[in-house]
């Protein structure tokens, strides 16, 4: 099991460095910035339910949103966990879909 505080530290640090990120990109003329914060808010919670599960590890899954839609990929230990990690992702709020392409190593 995580500490509270240690989760809290690496949730305010994903959520620091997706909101530099945010800010720093360029804006497609069809994209509003609030979009962007929008799908930088869904990759901070995602990446914090991640790392919440002892059976996924944070440091290998790499998420990316657009538009509510979570891009999974990197490698895990199992097919089960490629499951489970789609269940995961899916009950976040925000998300709207999930694009699985996690592979098992």
């Amino acid at each position: 099991m995580r500490s509270p505080f240690k989760t809290s530290i690496v949730i305010l640090g994903l959520a620091m460095g997706g909101g530099a990120l945010a800010a720093c990109a360029q804006t497609p003329a069809h994209e509003s910035t609030g979009n962007l914060i929008d799908d930088s808010s869904i990759t901070v919670r995602v990446k914090a339910a991640i790392f919440d599960d002892a059976s996924l590890k944070v440091l290998d899954i790499h998420v990316v949103s657009n538009h509510g839609v979570v891009q999974l990929t990197g490698f895990v230990k199992s097919h089960r966990l490629v499951n489970h990690a789609n269940d995961v992702v899916s009950k976040v709020a925000g998300v709207v879909g999930v694009q699985n392409d996690l592979v098992v190593r």
